[in-house]
C-alpha cells in the first residue's frame, strides 16, 4: 500500500515540478523583471544598504511585529535549509557543474519575484483589535480573487503550506539533524529528538519576538561558519579555481560532455535541473517568506521588498555558490573522483546526500568534513524549522483562529521529534507534494496582482529622484 501511494505522489510531483511549476515560476520572473524595469538591479544597492547599513545582532524589541532585519533572518532562514546543500548537490550531480548557471539566471529573476510577494504582504496584511499583524499570501490572494474563489484558494494555500512546512517539513527537517548527529558524534537520534523538542517549544511558545531575537543571532553565525569553511577550501584548491568556473559556463552550454547523451536531453536535463533546484532553494513565488516579511515594521512596502532581494541573494548567489565551487572545485577537476562526471565507480562512492561531505573532506579529511557539514546542517535544519513552524502558525490562525494555534504548536512539536526517529521517502515526497501545491495559488496571485507592485515602484521612483 505505502510503495502505491509512494509512486502515486512522485508521478504527481514529477508532472508539478517539470511542467507546471517551472513554467509558472520561470514567467512569474520574467513578468515583473520587465514590468518593474529590473527592480532587482535598480534597488539591489538600497536593499544592501538597509540590511548592513545599521547591522547588528541585538535588534530592538519590538512591541509587535519584527524589525526589517529579524524579518529577513527569518525568511533566509527557511531558504538556507538542506536544500541548499542536497539540493545543489542532486544537481550537479544530475546536471552537471553547468547547473549552477542556470541556478544564477533563475535566482536572478527570482529577486524580482520576491520583491513583488514582500511589497504585496506588506500591503495587504492586516492589524487586530490587539495591534498584533497578519500578513502573507492568503491575504493577497482574497485581494486578487474576490468572493468565493479568493477564499478557496486562499484556504486551498493555507492547508497545503500548513501541512508542507509545519508538519511534513519540520519531520523531515528534524530528521536531517538527528541523522546528521548520529553519524557525526554517536548521539543516538532519539535524543537529539527530545532535546530539540524542549529547545523547539521553548521558543515557540516565546512567540513572535522570541523567534525574531533567535533567527537575526543564528542565521548571520551560521553563514558565517559556513561561509569560514568554504573559503578555507576554496584557498586550499584555489589553483583549480579558474577550471571551476570554466566548468560551470561550458557545461552549462555543453552539458553531454559531462554527463553523457545527446546534446538536446543533456542541455534540458542541466537547465532543469539548475531551475527547479534554485527556485525551491531561494523560495521565490512559492509563497512561503512573505509571511516574515509581512511582520517587518518598515515605513512602506518597498523598503521589506529591497531587502527581501537581498534574502534570495544571499541564499543563492552565496551560500549555494560556496558549496557549488566547494564540491566543484574539489571533486570535478583533474584528480578528481567526477573528473570524468557521474558514471561508473562513483556512482558507488557519492550521492546527493553524501556529495558535499566528500567535497570538505577531501581538504578536512574524512572525519572532519563530516563534522563540519553535520554542524551547518544542524543550524540549517534547526532555523528553518522555526520559520516553517510559524509559517504554518500564520496560516493555521487564518483557518481556524488564534486558539487552534496551542493545537498546531503540539502536533508540530511530536511531527518533530516523529522525524528524528525514522522518515523513509513517502514523507519527503509528501512535504515536496504540498510544497508544490501551495506555488500554484500563490503564483496566480501575483499574476493578478502585479499592477500594484509596479506603483509601488514607481512611487519609490518618484520619491528618490
Amino acid at each position: 500500500m505505502a510503495d502505491t501511494l509512494l509512486s502515486i505522489v512522485q508521478t504527481i510531483n514529477s508532472y508539478l515540478s517539470d511542467y507546471i511549476l517551472f513554467f509558472m515560476l520561470i514567467a512569474v520572473g520574467l513578468l515583473y523583471s520587465l514590468r518593474t524595469r529590473f527592480v532587482q538591479l535598480r534597488y539591489f544597492g538600497e536593499g544592501m544598504r538597509r540590511v548592513f547599513g545599521n547591522f547588528t545582532l541585538r535588534g530592538k524589541k519590538q512591541a509587535k511585529g519584527m524589525s526589517s532585519f529579524q524579518a529577513l533572518a527569518t525568511a533566509i532562514a527557511a531558504q538556507v535549509g538542506t536544500g541548499n546543500i542536497v539540493g545543489a548537490s542532486g544537481a550537479i550531480l544530475t546536471g552537471g557543474p553547468g547547473a549552477i548557471f542556470w541556478m544564477w539566471v533563475i535566482a536572478f529573476f527570482g529577486m524580482a519575484t520576491i520583491y513583488a510577494e514582500a511589497t504585496l504582504a506588506q500591503k495587504t496584511r492586516k492589524v487586530d483589535k490587539d495591534g498584533n499583524i497578519k500578513g502573507g499570501p492568503v491575504y493577497y490572494i482574497i485581494t486578487a480573487f474576490k468572493g468565493t474563489f479568493g477564499k478557496v484558494l486562499a484556504g486551498f494555500f493555507a492547508i497545503a503550506i500548513t501541512l508542507a512546512l509545519g508538519f511534513f517539513g519540520c519531520m523531515v527537517q528534524s530528521n536531517s539533524i538527528g541523522s546528521t548527529c548520529e553519524t557525526a558524534f554517536g548521539i543516538p537520534a532519539w535524543l537529539v529528538g527530545i532535546l530539540l523538542v524542549i529547545i523547539c517549544g521553548f521558543i515557540f511558545l516565546g512567540g513572535i519576538q522570541r523567534l525574531a531575537s533567535v533567527t537575526e543571532k543564528i542565521v548571520p553565525v551560521m553563514a558565517f561558519l559556513f561561509l569560514l569553511g568554504g573559503l578555507i577550501v576554496l584557498i586550499a584548491r584555489i589553483q583549480y579555481i579558474p577550471a571551476t568556473f570554466a566548468m560551470i559556463f561550458t557545461y552549462a552550454f555543453q552539458p553531454q560532455a559531462i554527463i553523457g547523451g545527446a546534446f538536446g536531453v543533456a542541455i534540458k536535463t542541466a537547465l532543469t535541473q539548475g531551475a527547479k533546484r534554485g527556485l525551491f532553494s531561494n523560495e521565490a513565488g512559492m509563497g512561503s517568506t512573505p509571511h516574515a516579511h509581512a511582520l517587518a515594521n518598515v515605513k512602506n512596502p518597498h523598503e521589506q521588498g529591497c531587502v527581501a532581494m537581498v534574502g534570495v541573494f544571499i541564499d543563492t548567489f552565496v551560500v549555494l555558490t560556496l558549496n557549488a565551487l566547494v564540491v566543484i572545485s574539489t571533486l570535478y577537476t583533474s584528480d578528481g573522483i567526477l573528473a570524468g562526471g557521474y558514471t561508473g565507480a562513483a556512482t558507488e562512492i557519492v550521492n546527493k546526500t553524501n556529495l558535499t561531505q566528500t567535497a570538505f573532506g577531501t581538504v578536512f579529511g574524512a572525519q572532519a568534513g563530516a563534522i563540519f557539514v553535520a554542524i551547518a546542517l544542524f543550524f540549517f535544519a534547526f532555523s528553518t524549522i522555526l520559520s516553517w513552524n510559524l509559517f504554518g502558525k500564520i496560516n493555521v490562525a487564518y483557518l481556524f483562529g488564534e486558539k487552534a494555534t496551542k493545537v498546531y504548536t503540539v502536533i508540530a512539536l511530536l511531527f518533530i521529534f516523529l522525524g528524528t526517529l525514522a522518515s523513509n521517502d513517502l514523507v519527503w515526497e509528501l512535504s515536496d507534494m504540498f510544497n508544490n501545491l501551495m506555488v500554484i495559488p500563490n503564483a496566480l496571485a501575483l499574476f493578478a496582482l502585479s499592477g500594484i507592485v509596479v506603483t509601488i515602484v514607481k512611487s519609490a521612483a518618484k520619491k528618490s529622484s
